[in-house]
């Protein structure tokens, strides 16, 4: 594990680049991608020791010994978004334990794929413990089905993963960490600084184009001129942001989607919006001279649309949300069936008490951007943004399973057994 952390700091550069040209991510936004899988080795490293490691205790006359054991092979399927950091959340871990992998990367970044799965081998890891498998959802599914198949470890669409547990519910002995989507609500509520409150709301809603699982996808302000200003600046934000070239200097904030079909569902869902009475404050729209893939930031008024979608639109489009009271920020926030992320701006830090008390998300952020995470803290949802099963630190969990021990010496008196009839010979 040591030595393949080694191996991506010396490719960084070149790992990066790849990223940056399979994704359509710009460099630096690649580079952030490098830099928090280096990071993961050594968290999962003392993860396993804190959360999977062996225990000992005395019980009476004896000792209680808690140790864990791997699970067996592991089928791990990945995403395009963050196809080297996402895929190592659940290998990494499930190496570290013992376990073997099986990946099958999103047949959106195979290159990518290849270049981890060679690392892994260049570091020393034994042939057979990490595989690599390319394709389609028939591809999963055979992973899935197979009989020696004893995890599943996916980062992806709430579709997908309600897919995935349809197809495993009658295979118990199949563990399975379900990373899903967020329909996440991002609070700004009585700031001094409107400004910084934009540029919060404006990386956590636009970064990587809107297509991180944590981004912003509802900004909720208080209906009065302090929650349109900050409106208006994130809107001008929007505006000013610069889409383009991945790889071009200086570096635009964003590059493109994944593809075109992804943009695409992007501007329907804008459009299904808008014809629904939302007030379209900043188109979403492809930029001029460039491919179809290509998407520039959105922001849409959808106070007045009567029955809102429940949905994670995966793209750089904001929905604004105006409400009277906090209370209402409150409920709005809440009015989601996923659970995934939520974040709250303000001055005021007994509104953030509340708001962490009474938001059901896995991240709950104050005053920063809901993209804000760590890698020494779980990562996960509930709802429909996952099963419970967070990644992150707590990874280590769904890579073991523990077993329970009670030793003792051999008592030197008869063993109590009640209820015996002495009549009996013994």
């Amino acid at each position: 594990m040591t030595r393949f952390g080694e191996l991506v700091q010396e490719r960084r550069a070149a790992l990066a680049e790849l990223v940056s040209r399979e994704t359509g991510k710009p460099l630096w936004d690649a580079d952030g991608e490098i830099a928090a899988l280096l990071g993961k080795a050594a968290v999962s490293m003392d993860a396993l020791i804190q959360r999977a490691g062996a225990t000992s205790r005395t019980m009476g006359t004896g000792n209680l010994e808690t140790t864990h054991r791997p699970h067996g092979p592991m089928a791990v399927l990945g995403p395009f978004n963050f196809p080297l950091l996402l895929p190592g959340g659940h290998m990494i871990p499930a190496l570290l334990a013992g376990n073997t992998v099986v990946f099958k990367p999103s047949d959106s970044t195979p290159a990518c794929a290849a270049a981890t799965v060679r690392l892994w081998q260049e570091a020393g890891v034994p042939s057979g413990v990490v595989n690599l498998v390319h394709g389609g959802v028939d591809v999963a599914n055979a992973l899935m089905d197979h009989p020696r198949t004893r995890g599943v470890l996916f980062t992806g669409g709430t579709a997908a993963g309600s897919a995935i547990r349809r197809r495993l519910a009658d295979r118990p002995e199949v563990i399975t960490a379900l990373e899903l989507g967020g329909n996440n609500p991002l609070v700004v509520w009585d700031v001094s600084d409107p400004l910084v409150a934009a540029r919060l709301v404006a990386r956590s809603a636009f970064i990587s184009s809107g297509q991180r699982c944590l981004c912003t996808r509802r900004l909720v302000v208080s209906d009065d001129d302090r929650g349109r200003a900050v409106v208006d600046l994130v809107v001008d934000l929007a505006d000013r942001l610069r889409t383009g070239d991945p790889l071009a200097s200086p570096a635009p904030f964003n590059g493109s989607l994944i593809n075109a079909g992804a943009a695409s569902r992007v501007l329907d869902a804008q459009e299904e919006l808008h014809r629904a009475g939302a007030e379209v404050l900043r188109p979403s729209r492809r930029p001029a001279e460039m491919s179809a893939a290509y998407l520039e930031p959105g922001v849409l008024d959808v106070t007045d649309v009567a029955a809102r979608p429940d949905r994670e639109v995966f793209g750089p489009l904001l929905s604004v949300v105006r409400v009277s009271t906090f209370d209402e920020a409150l409920q709005e926030s809440n009015n989601t069936r996923f659970g995934l992320a939520a974040g709250l701006i303000s001055d005021h830090e007994t509104l953030f008490e509340q708001f962490r008390h009474e938001v059901e998300a896995g991240l709950i952020n104050f005053n920063t951007s809901t993209v804000a995470a760590s890698g020494f803290a779980p990562f996960g949802g509930s709802g429909w943004s996952g099963n419970h099963r967070p990644s992150g630190f707590y990874a280590a969990d769904y890579c073991a399973w523990p077993t329970a021990t009670v030793r003792e010496s051999i008592p030197r008196d008869d063993a109590v057994l009640h209820g015996v009839d002495d009549s009996m010979p013994t």
